[in-house]
């Protein structure tokens, strides 16, 4: 029969199964009727003849069936058979179906939740053409830690470098716009013309930037992000119109497309050219390190080749650019590709987390596993009896992977709804650091995913139990009916058990390690006191303060309003805020020490403050005097220096009086400036990292006045219910300008945890699942153990068994069972956990305590599940029992 003959029939029997009946039922009555035409042409008489006919040909059905079997379609009608069967049985049973199914969504829907996390950020390239040839270069610190270039760096290697078919830089550029609407501050970019060409995405309409855009005096103009146009402009066309940024009109050019993702700073909303231009004069802006680089090297051009190159230029330097000892970059750039760049700092988080969903996974597995392993048991005769009628071990064994594979179905599609909850969370606990948060959803890929692990997962999690039943199910399984027996299947479903609590052991040692890091980090000192201390933003930056005089008068005045709210106890303003991810920092230079010249010192954080801000948050004086009054424009500089920089310049010498130089007033001649007093170090950065070398000036006395400072305000009781009082006072001295960043100091301190705290939530839940499912396990094999031992523990009480003998050999294999999994668990945590090193803080993988705890809680989940089995072989009835055969 050709193909498209058997392919036609076979499509028709599926189609119209009774005329397929009825054909076939005729095909076995028309032989029966020739070969009884045969026998009777060989002298038989008919009757005779029709017997002989059936004999030959057996019974009808098994005919029928044989004759069914030659086609292909009847692969396809024993598939649904067996499905339909399958949803028959678990229809019967349905505690057990829905416990089952339960476990293996708690499973699949982690496991989805976490790879839509994870697709989108480790995964998939980053979303714009030929992402792989994008990299970003960056200076290098002392420490060899990667840092922002200096704009002479980029003009130099934009000049020099052939490695790269496109190169640009970026600013953080914070313009307040006004006008139609409420005031308020952006986040935007200054970039090179070439920024958008590295990434290759141009403006969804309008234009992008040119080389004329960046010539110094030239027209404003900037390009707007798509999320900006919908939630300022409503949407409406803003190309070509004026908009006031900072108080100077910029011309719209360009609206980026919504899908743009400007990977190296999320969120930015609008960008304008950058005019910025290297010059032999170091003390200007263009020479320090605030500028990121990126970059698109040039087809067939690898990343290592094109870092050699740019180490080859750093050791060979041109007289066209000069460069001062803190921008040499003699060690080269570190050249990353943007994507190790973007997800390099979540990499290690996610791992565990990825990690932590594998071993949940696992133990859901081996539990489902245990539960068809108990269910075989029950059903040996019902197997035993189709095994009598014909049906092959290959055909029982299929049977039962379809119903396993069909609970699986069951388990991911309530798994998926979970995943769809399991989502949501993450994004509403995910850190503030976390790239892509807004492409983590569910999706096709994600739905993928999602079936091919539930199907796989069904084929595995029933394979042993198919296998094991089929194997059983001979003729001595007609006889096992009311027959307890122990044997392979118990010593199986034992060996389950000590894997799934091996499993729950590393995901509790996980959890534990964490929760003790950060209950040691949240007990660190940040160097100020949080206790209701609230923070304001304010962005001064507009035409009416055009001079560093009139923004210093504007911050104090508001500072001057703000105190006389009620309930304010103290208010300062600082250039700069611990922990809120501020950073600004200068190079120094001693008078006394010869070998800081030109900046040699290192650099220091610079903090631009009013008076009270130490009292305000709490900074301890350490020495000499703090800033005050005296400390006004025109008065002899005065510098507060940190523990740390005291420290490290001075040794034991006391600083007060020294004179020193920061930043741009590094190698010109004007006066020094004075240690007057030296304060306690401040968390900068997080509460996991050291204090960094610091510096307090008055705000008024530094080369400028910032244009965005915040205002810190201490109060007696809470402090967030004065922030309405509080803005209405700022905005009695100018009612124009943007607050933001309303948040308070406790808020700050508990940020800084943010990344541990999300691992710890994520790895806690599932840790707490694992046990939950280790405990329900291990409660099951004992249970079933009773059930099975039921005749030897009623001999056993018949012949004067202590009833504590029994108890004690029922809870004795419970703690047998919990012991060889912490023995296995154990050593695989202290493996396992190598993925949080980077995540722990002030606790060893190898903490006694958290080992200690763990162990303490199986003991105590083993005594909890053989109690309620323990109690039933106390209670079995020695005569019943003896008939229970």
């Amino acid at each position: 029969m050709t193909f498209f003959r058997s392919l036609r029939r076979g499509a028709r029997a599926l189609v119209r199964g009774r005329d397929n009946d009825r054909e076939i039922a005729d095909e076995v009555q028309s032989f029966v009727d020739e070969a009884a035409d045969e026998y009777e042409r060989g002298g038989m008489s008919r009757a005779a003849a029709v017997r002989a006919a059936t004999i030959d040909v057996g019974t009808r059905t098994a005919a029928r069936e044989e004759i069914r079997s030659f086609g292909w379609e009847h692969r396809i009608e024993t598939v649904f058979a067996d499905l339909r069967y399958a949803l028959r049985r678990l229809q019967r049973s349905p505690g057990f179906t829905l416990i089952a199914a339960t476990t293996f969504a708690l499973g699949i829907g982690a496991a989805t939740a976490i790879f839509s996390a994870i697709s989108p950020i480790l995964i998939q390239p980053l979303p714009f053409p030929e992402a792989s040839r994008v990299v970003t270069l960056d200076d290098r610190n002392a420490m060899g830690a990667p840092m922002p270039v200096t704009f002479g760096t980029f003009a130099e290697i934009r000049a020099r470098a052939r490695s790269f078919e496109r190169l640009a830089v970026a600013d953080a550029w914070r313009p307040s716009i006004s006008g139609a609407g409420d005031p308020e501050q952006l986040r935007g970019q200054r970039v090179t013309a070439d920024y958008f060409s590295v990434y290759k995405v141009s403006p969804a309409v309008g234009r992008a930037f040119s080389s004329e855009d960046e010539v110094p005096g030239g027209a404003r103009v900037v390009v707007l992000s798509d999320a900006l146009v919908q939630r300022r402009f409503a949407g409406r066309g803003v190309i070509g119109q004026t908009i006031l940024l900072d108080g100077d009109p910029h011309t719209v050019v360009g609206i980026m497309p919504a899908s743009f993702f400007n990977a190296i700073a999320p969120g930015i909303e609008l960008w304008a050219p950058l005019r910025d231009r290297a010059t032999g004069d170091f003390n200007t802006r263009e020479w320090g390190h605030h500028y990121k680089m990126i970059g698109r090297v040039a087809p067939g051009v690898s990343v290592e080749s094109a870092s050699r190159e740019i180490l080859k230029l750093a050791g060979a330097g041109v007289a066209d650019f000069p460069r001062p000892r803190w921008a040499d970059f003699h060690g080269g750039l570190l050249v990353r590709p943007m994507q190790e760049d973007v997800t390099g700092p979540v990499r290690p988080s996610l791992l565990a987390i990825m990690g932590a969903v594998v071993l949940l996974l696992l133990i859901a597995a081996v539990n489902v596993t245990n539960l068809l392993l108990a269910r075989g048991r029950q059903r040996r005769a019902e197997l035993a009896m189709r095994a009598a009628l014909g049906a092959s071990r290959g055909r029982i064994v299929r049977q039962l992977l379809t119903e396993s594979v069909v609970l699986a179905f069951l388990g991911g599609v309530c798994g998926l709804g979970l995943a769809h909850l399991g989502v949501d969370a993450l994004i509403a606990a995910s850190p503030a650091g976390l790239p892509r948060v807004d492409a983590i959803r569910i999706d096709a890929r994600v739905f993928v995913f999602a079936m091919t692990l539930t199907a796989l997962i069904g084929v595995v999690v029933g394979l042993a139990p198919s296998l094991g039943s089929a194997r059983s199910s001979g003729a001595d399984g007609l006889h096992h009916a009311g027959r307890s027996q122990i044997g392979g299947g118990a010593r199986l479903r034992g060996a389950l058990v000590v894997a799934e609590v091996s499993l729950a052991v590393v995901l509790l040692v996980s959890a534990g390690l964490l929760y003790r890091s950060v209950t040691r980090l949240m007990s660190v000192a940040p160097g100020f006191n949080p206790e209701n201390v609230i923070t304001l933003q304010v962005v001064s930056a507009a035409n009416t303060f055009n001079s560093d005089t009139n923004r210093l008068r504007f911050f104090e005045q508001a500072l001057s309003a703000v105190k006389q709210v009620p309930g304010v106890t103290t208010a300062a303003a600082t250039s700069q805020l611990p922990l809120s991810g501020d950073i600004d920092g200068y190079g120094m230079e001693v008078q006394s020490i010869a070998s800081t010249k030109g900046g040699a010192a290192g650099s220091a954080m610079r903090y631009a403050v009013s008076p009270e801000y130490f009292a305000a948050m709490g900074i301890s004086l350490r020495a000499g005097r703090l800033i005050d009054v005296r400390d006004r424009p025109g008065a002899p500089k005065a510098i507060v220096i940190n523990e740390s920089l005291a420290r490290r310049l001075f040794g034991t010498r006391n600083p007060i009086g020294e004179r020193m130089h920061f930043g741009p007033e590094l190698g010109n001649t004007q006066p020094w400036d004075y240690v007057v007093g030296v304060v306690g170090d401040v968390k900068h950065y997080s509460l996991a990292a050291d204090a960094p070398d610091a510096f307090y000036i008055a705000s008024g006395q530094w080369q400028w006045v910032d244009n965005v400072q915040t205002i810190v305000v201490r109060s007696a009781n809470d402090p967030a219910s004065l922030v309405p009082a509080l803005k209405r006072a700022i905005w009695s001295v100018n009612a124009n300008l943007p607050i933001q960043r309303v948040q308070t100091m406790d808020a700050f301190v508990s940020a800084s945890a943010g990344s541990r705290r999300f691992v710890l939530l994520v790895i806690e839940t599932f840790a707490v699942v694992a046990f939950v499912l280790a405990a329900i396990g291990l409660y099951g094999v004992i249970a079933g153990g009773v059930v099975e031992r039921l005749r030897e523990i009623g001999v056993r009480a018949a012949m004067g068994a202590a009833p504590s003998d029994i108890v004690l050999s029922v809870v004795g294999r419970a703690v047998a069972l919990t012991g060889l999994g912490s023995l296995i668990g154990i050593p695989a945590a202290l493996v396992a956990t190598r993925l949080l090193q980077s995540m722990l803080f002030g606790v060893s993988r190898v903490d006694v305590v958290t080992y200690l705890g763990v162990i303490s809680l199986l003991a105590i989940m083993a005594a909890f599940a053989a109690w309620a089995p323990a109690r039933k072989a106390v209670g079995v009835d020695p005569t019943v029992a003896l008939r229970a055969d």
